[in-house]
């Protein structure tokens, strides 16, 4: 099930790039064994970010990743947020609970170092700060949010370590395959 929603969330998302392919590109078979290795691998006690694929879909990329984060209380500052700036990210929760922050304006950002793993291999070109204004929402397993490119995004609060898998749509193509 998670497998099937996460693959036609994936087609879905590559259709409204409004960008055929050149040519079909050959398919990728991301089995849930993969998934739940790369869940097992990841540490509890930090955020872990673990790109499992990113692909060249026929002139733009796609990506797919687990993210893991450990629980935190409510802060009493702006959340903190990263905005990516080329790149649309599908996330959908496996596990845990928190409340997640869209949308908005991003403050103090700063930008991530071009030449950092981050930068390179998972998000693209991003900026980090806070988040002013946006929705706040309560996330939790089976849940999905779609961060349109340009979107701060963070958690306020983290009530149990949060697991979620996401999609990266990379239509420039500037994140590194893998």
């Amino acid at each position: 099930m998670l497998r099937s929603a996460c693959l036609a969330l994936a087609a879905a998302i590559l259709l409204a790039t409004g960008r055929p392919p050149p040519q079909t590109p050959e398919s990728v078979h991301i089995s849930a064994a993969d998934i739940q290795a790369t869940i097992a691998a990841a540490p509890a006690e930090r955020v872990s970010d673990q790109q499992i694929r990113h692909m060249d879909a026929g002139g733009y990329n796609v990506g797919v990743g687990v993210v893991q984060r450990p629980p935190f209380t409510a802060l009493a500052t702006a959340p903190g947020a990263i905005q990516h700036h080329n790149q649309t990210e599908v996330y959908y929760i496996v596990a845990g609970r928190g409340t997640m922050v869209t949308g908005g304006e991003l403050s103090g950002g700063r930008a991530l170092d071009p030449e950092g793993r981050t930068v390179r291999t998972l998000t693209g070109p991003s900026s980090v700060g806070g988040i002013t204004g946006g929705s706040s929402r309560e996330v939790g397993p089976g849940d999905m949010v779609i961060v349109p490119a340009g979107s701060p995004h963070g958690f306020s609060e983290i009530a149990e370590t949060i697991t979620y898998l996401v999609v990266r749509v990379d239509p420039d193509q500037l994140v590194e395959l893998k």
